[in-house]
């Protein structure tokens, strides 16, 4: 259960009298026949009221084998665990899991399932024990409450790498019975359909949590339905006045346009029976989310939108599926590169369908999916299908997928060693792109999201070949690393002996699998160098703020920042992926860590337009102060130089791609990397005094590395972050005044840039 949802039955308690009968009607939340657009238009109606003799017979129907007295044993048990407890609308607590327990039998799920949900919050928030309703209804059902009330012990409230914390948790619990995470969506979508009831704060708080993890989870899982009503009751908290002038819109098109769906749901059934196809049509807009959304991501007004209706055309076979689809586009003309055909290359949740998308009556884009009766009860379903009953039997049907299966293929995609921010990193990456098919050279299918590059597919095929890769070959022509792949594309992966992954593949690679292996081969790499300079920044940082960087000190933020132990803490730190800074304030909370009157990194620099992003150039490493000039790559952004950098002659006879730049007058933050190298002397504790002289001047060290090792001396590279030339001069003043430094110069070197250019990330990052 949501615990705010919850009010204890004082002897002061406001709410209604107990429940005393088992058979009164309980108020469910259950949105039988929810409306399609405007579906927001209307006021909320009362929940209607479901009995313990109606979820009976709403199972029945499906299954007439059901086991009705473990049911009933089920309900009574339920309701007298939470008896006296109260929702904050006021209802007994226990409408709450009679309406998860609806929603389950709505999909038609196995007696267990409906069980689980009735008693998924006994365990948790009464005083009934594992043991007693294992002893009572049985282990498989005790392990099923159990699962539930772990997930719902695991809901953390604040921090995004506890969050992230939680959905591995959910994942793990997953593998074992996908029916705990399908109890668990019922039981976030009745209490988001029942959100009103909740504080403002915390109705916020659940919608964004909803929209980031629970609908495309839903989604994931073959739910679309699931999927569309949890992200449009998120939609009504999170921006309403969005979705009310959508719904305004919809209702101006109607009174315009007339019922455009059933319009175009005539003109579909006429062609179909013209071509003897039989079919069904259901038409619908779509709902106010997914229309904001397309918004959003093409940049649109309302008015110019095309594609807000969407019709399902359902078949009786495969062949047919393709004669309507040939029927469709005789009529209307097709929209370009709208088409997709789940049926030849299903989704891993055994979602198939053929996708296309017409300009239909009055120009008017619609999209169509076209399926069987059989894609349609998966498609609706998802990987629940393989629980759903029919006539007191699991519902046989060919495309339904093994659960185990495609846990397995969900799992695979996550290391069990992911940190908690990689893990939430994955996991989105993961649940929201979209797939393309690409075949290996023996036409193995490989399916990646949209965007992969061949780096992606090396990682998707073995780590192994991930980490060899040298180049790749895209229908037998050689391409860069960074190409993106198109669907049907054959790929084949150029691998050496004695290669190893290059830090820049982190930002070329698109799936979470590819970018944790990149990071977890490059930090096994330098460990023990890793941990060692982390530390010795981690102990500069603590001695900065006044405190000791001590064993239990290190042990305490390695558990608040969420790492196994204070080695992966250290580890982290000398790799870069996170600052000392961080880690004491993990401990410290309260310590001032930079200036609310700093620049942001984005509007560090003046000059461009406002659709254009800017890097630093690695060959110069200007920082503001310096005089600088942007050259502009396609597609790119600008690229920063010093105005007297020697790379800059590579572009004389290019005049238009050179931009007139300065840098944001005012602080900058300490995030621009400048590389210096030194000669020390190979003396005990030198290296540290390095990096306390770099950490007195409140300058970080984001990478060290050894050039040159000799008896007497040691040549190093330190990238270190500054604000500003004034402050590397600072910085390089403090070390050039100490003894054990002989020598020191700032590193520029015009062929960085040569082959740094060639592998430029996407567009959008700015800063350093």
């Amino acid at each position: 259960m949501e615990g705010s949802d919850k009010a204890s039955a004082a002897a002061n308690d406001q709410g209604p009298p107990d429940v005393t009968r088992s058979d009164v009607a309980l108020s469910a939340g259950v949105d039988n026949n929810a409306p399609t657009l405007p579906a927001g238009a209307a006021q909320v109606v009362p929940e209607p009221l479901i009995t313990q003799d109606d979820l009976i017979a709403r199972v029945r129907s499906y299954n007439p084998a059901t086991n009705e007295s473990l049911l009933r044993d089920a309900w009574e048990f339920g309701r007298l665990m939470h008896d006296g407890q109260y929702r904050h609308s006021g209802e007994p607590y226990f409408t709450h899991p009679v309406a998860v327990a609806m929603i389950l039998a709505q999909q038609q799920m196995d007696d267990a399932t409906i069980i689980t949900a009735l008693l998924h919050d006994t365990v948790e928030d009464t005083r009934a024990t594992y043991a007693e309703v294992e002893a009572r209804f049985g282990a498989v059902i005790a392990d099923l409450v159990d699962g539930v009330t772990k997930l719902t012990n695991l809901q953390l409230h604040s921090a995004e790498t506890k969050q992230a914390e939680n959905f591995r948790k959910l994942i793990m619990a997953t593998s074992r019975d996908l029916r705990v995470t399908l109890v668990k969506l019922a039981d976030r979508l009745h209490n988001m359909r029942t959100i009103a009831s909740m504080r403002p704060e915390k109705q916020v708080k659940k919608a964004r949590e909803t929209m980031d993890i629970y609908a495309p989870l839903a989604g994931r899982m073959g739910m679309q339905w699931m999927r569309e009503e949890l992200e449009d009751m998120a939609f009504r908290v999170l921006n309403p006045e969005a979705r009310d002038s959508i719904i305004q819109r919809f209702s101006l098109i109607q009174q315009e346009s007339g019922d455009l769906v059933d319009q175009i749901k005539t003109d579909l059934l006429a062609e179909f029976e013209k071509s003897g196809i039989p079919a069904e049509v259901h038409g619908r807009a779509k709902k106010p989310y997914s229309i904001w959304r397309k918004m959003q991501e093409k940049d649109q007004s309302f008015s110019q939108l095309s594609d807000i209706y969407g019709f399902r055309v359902i078949t009786k076979t495969d062949v047919d599926c393709y004669r309507a689809l040939g029927a469709i586009h005789q009529r209307w003309r097709s929209v370009p590169g709208r088409f997709k055909d789940y049926i030849s290359q299903p989704k891993s949740n055994g979602y198939r369908s053929i996708h296309t998308a017409v300009s239909a009556r009055g120009g008017k884009r619609v999209e169509v999916q076209i399926r069987t009766r059989e894609m349609h009860e998966v498609a609706e379903a998802g990987v629940a299908a393989h629980w759903s009953y029919r006539d007191g039997e699991p519902v046989q049907n060919r495309f339904v997928v093994d659960p185990a299966r495609w846990i397995a293929q969900l799992s695979e995609r996550f290391e069990e060693d992911q940190d908690h921010d990689e893990f939430l990193e994955t996991f989105k990456l993961e649940m929201y792109q979209d797939q393309v098919f690409c075949f290996t050279p023996k036409g193995e299918v490989i399916k990646l999201p949209q965007g992969a590059t061949p780096i992606d597919f090396a990682y998707a095929i073995h780590t192994r070949i991930g980490h060899a890769c040298v180049g790749a070959k895209v229908d037998g022509l050689r391409v860069p690393l960074w190409t993106r792949l198109k669907n049907g594309q054959s790929v084949e992966i150029i691998i050496a002996d004695g290669q190893t992954p290059q830090a820049t593949w982190i930002d070329i690679a698109v799936t979470g699998r590819a970018k944790s292996a990149i990071r977890r081969w490059l930090r096994e790499k330098d460990r023990d160098r890793f941990i060692k300079l982390g530390t010795e920044l981690t102990r500069v940082a603590f001695e900065n703020a006044g405190k000791k960087s001590t064993d239990k000190a290190l042990a305490t933020a390695a558990r608040a920042l969420a790492f196994e132990n204070a080695e992966q803490l250290l580890l982290r730190v000398g790799a870069a992926e996170i600052t000392a800074r961080e880690v004491v304030r993990a401990i410290y909370p309260d310590l001032k860590l930079r200036d609310a009157n700093e620049i942001d990194a984005e509007k560090a620099v003046v000059g461009l337009s406002p659709d254009q992003s800017f890097r630093r150039a690695p060959c110069c490493q200007p920082v503001p102060g310096e005089r600088i000039v942007g050259i502009t790559f396609r597609g790119q952004g600008v690229i920063v130089h010093a105005i007297d950098c020697p790379a800059l002659s590579e572009y004389e006879d290019q005049p238009d791609r050179w931009v007139d730049l300065r840098w944001q007058e005012g602080q900058h933050r300490a995030i621009n990397t400048v590389s210096l190298e030194l000669s020390v002397a190979n003396d005990a504790g030198v290296l540290g005094r390095v990096c306390t002289l770099i950490g007195e001047q409140d300058a970080n060290i984001s990478d060290l590395d050894f050039l040159d090792r000799k008896l007497d001396f040691y040549s190093l590279r330190i990238d270190v972050d500054v604000r500003d030339a004034e402050h590397l001069h600072r910085v390089m003043t403090a070390l050039d005044a100490d003894s054990h430094v002989s020598s020191l110069l700032r590193l520029r070197d015009a062929h960085r840039n040569l082959s740094w250019s060639a592998a430029l990330p996407a567009a959008g990052a700015t800063g350093h």
